[in-house]
């Protein structure tokens, strides 16, 4: 191991483009700084100037710049692993896992142009790294590298998106360690560390594209791609039971919505697709969610607020609590940003003569509906949206039947209201087990 390591920034005044000559920019740059390049150097390069080299611009879609590098990152996407309010979380086609697929539009040339990043920064790094050889003789390392987040931490780092000519990782596993115990599991992430210790000589706006790295030790030469987990061995990528268990106890019923706050049709999208993959009988798909629009909504409330006065004055309830009642309910159904109409619908159910089997028939395909409900407010809630699922269509079927003009096959699940929670849910209550989970 070396004792002594120099990081030295290799400032630039150039201002990069596509086919610019990057090789003659990083030997301009240190002979700028008064470093002569040795055999055993590391130069760490942005990523940034990189992408503006080959070119790998593409137009920001129309609307607020923010929300384009979002729609724009998820077309480009190979993956959504998290999409938030506050951000976008995708893996690129490269494996990388990185916030709004590492797209960036700042000290990008031109209006509302977006960067991506290198299309194969391995082959980037090893280019650079055999031109600068040819012109020096010198036998250095190239990495390219990016500003990552990281899961847990605030705060962002360098790491390395592409490695050529020097060590990717240390492997230490079968060592020993001071003690005489080996060592399991043990492997160091160097280019990383590299791509970290350069960020410390250069900030976003010092004009910094290079930083020499000098007195690392020799190791194997490795590549960007060797610091990619395998989607086997990555214990974030579905989060484990834990992070399932965790999703499914953080949905919770709110009444309340933030009206100032618009539900992205995103998320809206996403719970309806999670509800479709709740089981079925018969290989069938038959759920349906109609999304209510603003005429419709009033339409159907009106008709079912009729229905259910006509139902709780002929139980004798007074006109007083029959009002509060329906207020009780249209502050929720009348208010929610979105009202989701759920149901399923019967085409698909078995026909049998007795009256007990059809019963059966039907209560399978309300289960169904059942499961997909919680499916669909257990994605709302992973997006931050809260929801109140009503059974109120339940009691009158064949009035929300024929104000949506719907078949008689169509059976209603009650409504499912959602938005921006005003207010946080309280914390949930723990639950005893015991007392459902038994045995006989």
């Amino acid at each position: 191991m070396s004792a002594r390591l120099e990081v030295v920034a290799l400032p630039s005044e150039q201002r990069f483009g596509a086919g610019d000559d990057l090789a003659a920019a990083l030997l301009q740059a240190a002979t700028d700084a008064g470093v002569e390049l040795r055999d055993g150097d590391v130069v760490c390069v942005a990523s940034k100037v990189v992408s503006l080299v080959e070119d790998a611009t593409r137009p920001l879609p129309a609307g607020d710049a923010r929300q384009a590098r979002r729609r724009l990152a998820r077309e480009t996407a190979a993956r959504i692993v998290a999409d938030t309010p506050g951000v976008l979380v995708t893996e690129t086609p490269h494996g990388f896992v990185c916030a709004n697929g590492g797209i960036d539009a700042s000290n990008v040339p031109g209006e509302r142009v977006a960067l991506l990043l290198p299309t194969d920064p391995d082959a980037s790094a090893e280019r650079l790294r055999a031109e600068v050889t040819r012109r020096t003789g010198r036998q250095v390392g190239i990495v390219v590298t990016d500003t990552f987040g990281r899961p847990w931490r605030l705060g962002q780092t360098e790491v390395a998106l592409g490695v050529a000519g020097t060590a990717a990782l240390r492997d230490e596993r079968g060592a020993t360690d001071l003690d005489g115990r080996s060592l399991e599991v043990t492997e160091a992430a160097i280019a990383d560390e590299v791509a970290g210790a350069a960020d410390l000589v250069r900030d976003k706006g010092s004009g910094t594209p290079f930083v020499l790295v000098r007195g690392l030790p020799a190791g194997r030469p490795g590549t960007g791609r060797d610091l990619l987990r395998p989607a086997d061995q990555d214990a974030f990528r579905a989060g484990g039971p834990t992070a399932a268990e965790f999703a499914v106890a953080s949905r919770r019923t709110v009444r309340r919505f933030d009206p100032a706050r618009p539900v992205p049709q995103t998320a809206v999208r996403a719970a309806v697709a999670a509800a479709m993959t709740a089981p079925a009988p018969h290989h069938t798909r038959p759920w349906r969610f109609l999304q209510l629009r603003a005429d419709t909504r009033q339409r159907l409330l009106d008709a079912m607020a009729r229905r259910w006065r006509e139902d709780l004055t002929a139980d004798g309830v007074p006109a007083s609590v029959v009002a509060r009642r329906l207020a009780r309910s249209d502050a929720v159904l009348r208010e929610a940003p979105v009202l989701l109409a759920p149901f399923v619908v019967l085409d698909g159910a078995h026909h049998y003569p007795d009256p007990r089997r059809t019963t059966a028939e039907r209560d399978l395909f309300v289960l169904s509906g059942g499961a997909a409900l919680q499916n669909l407010q257990v994605v709302l809630a992973a997006h931050g949206l809260g929801a109140a699922w009503i059974s109120s269509t339940a009691f009158c079927a064949p009035t929300v039947r024929e104000v949506l003009g719907l078949e008689a096959s169509w059976q209603p699940l009650g409504m499912v209201a959602l938005g921006h929670p005003a207010a946080a849910p309280a914390p949930r209550g723990t639950v005893d087990v015991d007392e459902v989970l038994l045995e006989r």
